[in-house]
Protein backbone atom coordinates (compact mmCIF):
# COMPACT_ATOMS: atom_id res chain seq x y z
CA UNK A 1 0.00 0.00 0.00
CA UNK A 2 1.46 3.13 -1.13
CA UNK A 3 1.13 5.92 2.03
CA UNK A 4 2.97 9.26 2.00
CA UNK A 5 6.24 7.99 3.10
CA UNK A 6 6.11 6.59 -0.56
CA UNK A 7 5.58 9.94 -2.20
CA UNK A 8 8.70 12.05 -2.81
CA UNK A 9 8.56 15.91 -1.97
CA UNK A 10 9.97 19.01 -3.89
CA UNK A 11 13.59 18.63 -4.51
CA UNK A 12 13.54 15.21 -5.32
CA UNK A 13 15.27 14.88 -8.50
CA UNK A 14 12.67 12.37 -9.81
CA UNK A 15 11.10 16.00 -10.21
CA UNK A 16 12.30 17.80 -12.04
CA UNK A 17 13.67 15.15 -14.63
CA UNK A 18 11.57 13.76 -17.58
CA UNK A 19 10.05 10.54 -17.65
CA UNK A 20 10.78 7.42 -19.87
CA UNK A 21 8.22 6.61 -21.61
CA UNK A 22 7.04 2.94 -21.29
CA UNK A 23 7.27 -0.20 -23.32
CA UNK A 24 3.78 -1.71 -24.79
CA UNK A 25 2.13 -3.90 -23.90
CA UNK A 26 2.10 -3.07 -20.32
CA UNK A 27 4.54 -5.16 -18.05
CA UNK A 28 2.52 -6.74 -15.48
CA UNK A 29 4.74 -4.65 -12.67
CA UNK A 30 3.55 -1.27 -14.94
CA UNK A 31 0.16 -2.45 -14.69
CA UNK A 32 0.59 -3.67 -10.32
CA UNK A 33 2.14 0.01 -10.35
CA UNK A 34 -0.82 1.90 -11.87
CA UNK A 35 -3.38 0.15 -9.46
CA UNK A 36 -1.41 0.75 -6.72
CA UNK A 37 -1.56 4.43 -7.24
CA UNK A 38 -5.16 4.34 -8.07
CA UNK A 39 -5.77 2.57 -4.64
CA UNK A 40 -3.76 5.19 -3.07
CA UNK A 41 -6.04 7.86 -4.54
CA UNK A 42 -9.32 6.17 -3.49
CA UNK A 43 -7.94 5.83 0.00
CA UNK A 44 -6.69 9.51 0.26
CA UNK A 45 -10.01 10.55 -0.15
CA UNK A 46 -12.28 7.91 2.20
CA UNK A 47 -11.89 9.88 5.46
CA UNK A 48 -11.75 6.93 7.49
CA UNK A 49 -8.89 5.66 5.82
CA UNK A 50 -6.96 8.55 5.01
CA UNK A 51 -6.75 9.35 9.15
CA UNK A 52 -5.81 5.97 9.85
CA UNK A 53 -2.86 6.19 7.47
CA UNK A 54 -2.37 10.02 7.73
CA UNK A 55 -2.76 10.73 4.08
CA UNK A 56 -3.19 14.19 2.47
CA UNK A 57 -6.17 13.94 -0.45
CA UNK A 58 -5.12 13.57 -3.63
CA UNK A 59 -6.91 13.45 -7.50
CA UNK A 60 -4.21 12.38 -9.46
CA UNK A 61 -0.66 10.70 -8.80
CA UNK A 62 2.32 10.28 -11.12
CA UNK A 63 5.14 7.57 -11.05
CA UNK A 64 7.72 10.17 -10.52
CA UNK A 65 6.29 11.34 -7.43
CA UNK A 66 7.09 8.00 -6.11
CA UNK A 67 10.80 8.63 -7.38
CA UNK A 68 10.19 6.26 -10.55
CA UNK A 69 10.58 8.11 -13.82
CA UNK A 70 7.96 6.26 -15.85
CA UNK A 71 5.04 8.10 -18.12
CA UNK A 72 2.72 6.52 -15.59
CA UNK A 73 -0.22 8.85 -13.94
CA UNK A 74 -3.23 7.54 -12.08
CA UNK A 75 -6.58 9.81 -11.88
CA UNK A 76 -9.68 9.24 -9.78
CA UNK A 77 -11.97 11.91 -8.41
CA UNK A 78 -15.67 13.09 -9.56
CA UNK A 79 -16.51 16.76 -11.30
CA UNK A 80 -19.25 18.59 -10.54
CA UNK A 81 -21.62 16.44 -12.36
CA UNK A 82 -20.44 13.56 -10.03
CA UNK A 83 -18.86 11.79 -13.46
CA UNK A 84 -15.97 9.87 -12.28
CA UNK A 85 -12.47 10.08 -13.58
CA UNK A 86 -10.42 6.78 -13.22
CA UNK A 87 -7.41 5.92 -14.84
CA UNK A 88 -4.15 4.44 -14.75
CA UNK A 89 -2.46 5.73 -18.05
CA UNK A 90 1.07 4.82 -19.89
CA UNK A 91 2.46 7.54 -22.06
CA UNK A 92 0.00 10.20 -21.91
CA UNK A 93 0.46 13.14 -24.29
CA UNK A 94 -1.73 16.37 -24.76
CA UNK A 95 -1.92 16.06 -28.34
CA UNK A 96 -4.05 19.20 -28.97
CA UNK A 97 -5.19 22.42 -26.33
CA UNK A 98 -7.42 25.16 -26.48
CA UNK A 99 -6.63 28.65 -27.07
CA UNK A 100 -8.26 29.65 -24.13
CA UNK A 101 -7.03 28.83 -20.77
CA UNK A 102 -8.37 28.35 -17.31
CA UNK A 103 -7.08 28.39 -13.71
CA UNK A 104 -7.88 27.38 -10.28
CA UNK A 105 -9.44 30.44 -8.36
CA UNK A 106 -7.92 28.44 -5.48
CA UNK A 107 -4.72 27.83 -6.53
CA UNK A 108 -3.25 24.30 -6.92
CA UNK A 109 -1.63 21.79 -4.48
CA UNK A 110 0.14 18.65 -5.19
CA UNK A 111 1.30 15.79 -2.65
CA UNK A 112 5.05 16.50 -3.21
CA UNK A 113 4.92 19.70 -1.94
CA UNK A 114 4.38 20.34 1.35
CA UNK A 115 3.58 24.12 1.66
CA UNK A 116 0.53 26.19 0.47
CA UNK A 117 2.29 28.07 -2.78
CA UNK A 118 -0.08 31.47 -3.40
CA UNK A 119 -0.76 32.40 -7.01
CA UNK A 120 -2.49 31.20 -10.18
CA UNK A 121 -1.36 28.08 -12.57
CA UNK A 122 -2.49 29.03 -16.10
CA UNK A 123 -3.38 25.61 -17.89
CA UNK A 124 -5.43 24.86 -21.04
CA UNK A 125 -9.08 25.68 -20.69
CA UNK A 126 -9.45 22.27 -22.89
CA UNK A 127 -7.68 19.53 -24.11
CA UNK A 128 -7.39 15.86 -25.93
CA UNK A 129 -5.14 13.55 -24.53
CA UNK A 130 -4.22 10.38 -25.91
CA UNK A 131 -2.98 7.61 -23.50
CA UNK A 132 -2.46 3.67 -23.55
CA UNK A 133 -4.77 2.39 -20.68
CA UNK A 134 -4.21 -0.55 -18.01
CA UNK A 135 -6.05 -3.00 -20.25
CA UNK A 136 -3.12 -2.18 -23.39
CA UNK A 137 -6.25 -0.10 -25.05
CA UNK A 138 -5.85 3.63 -26.73
CA UNK A 139 -7.51 6.19 -24.87
CA UNK A 140 -8.41 9.71 -26.08
CA UNK A 141 -9.96 11.91 -23.75
CA UNK A 142 -11.34 15.61 -24.75
CA UNK A 143 -11.11 17.35 -21.49
CA UNK A 144 -12.23 20.76 -20.35
CA UNK A 145 -12.62 22.46 -16.97
CA UNK A 146 -11.25 20.98 -13.80
CA UNK A 147 -10.65 17.62 -15.77
CA UNK A 148 -8.40 19.51 -18.18
CA UNK A 149 -6.26 20.93 -14.96
CA UNK A 150 -6.02 17.98 -12.99
CA UNK A 151 -4.69 15.51 -16.05
CA UNK A 152 -2.34 18.47 -17.38
CA UNK A 153 -0.98 18.88 -14.06
CA UNK A 154 0.40 15.00 -13.91
CA UNK A 155 1.19 15.29 -17.40
CA UNK A 156 4.08 17.90 -16.23
CA UNK A 157 4.94 15.81 -13.46
CA UNK A 158 5.90 13.43 -16.41
CA UNK A 159 7.97 16.32 -17.96
CA UNK A 160 9.91 17.49 -15.13
CA UNK A 161 7.37 20.20 -14.41
CA UNK A 162 6.39 21.45 -10.76
CA UNK A 163 2.62 23.51 -11.04
CA UNK A 164 4.56 26.40 -9.40
CA UNK A 165 6.58 26.54 -12.54
CA UNK A 166 3.87 28.19 -14.20
CA UNK A 167 3.06 30.64 -11.62
CA UNK A 168 3.79 33.96 -12.39
CA UNK A 169 6.90 35.22 -10.20
CA UNK A 170 6.66 38.70 -10.61
CA UNK A 171 2.48 38.85 -10.04
CA UNK A 172 1.46 35.70 -8.84
CA UNK A 173 -2.49 36.55 -8.68
CA UNK A 174 -2.19 37.97 -12.23
CA UNK A 175 -5.16 37.09 -13.71
CA UNK A 176 -3.24 34.96 -17.05
CA UNK A 177 -4.21 36.47 -20.31
CA UNK A 178 -7.36 34.65 -21.91
CA UNK A 179 -8.22 33.08 -18.83
CA UNK A 180 -11.22 31.76 -17.03
CA UNK A 181 -11.34 31.14 -13.23
CA UNK A 182 -12.45 27.55 -11.89
CA UNK A 183 -14.16 27.11 -8.33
Amino acid sequence: MITMKDIVREGHPALTKVSEEVELPLSTANKDLLQEMIQFLKNSQNEEIAKKYDLRAGVGLAAPQLGINKKLMAIYFQDENGKLYEYGLANPKVVSHSVGKAYLSGGEGCLSVDRHVEGYVPRHARITLRATDMDNNPVSLRLKGYPSIVFQHEVDHLNGIMFYDHINKDNPFEVPENARPIE
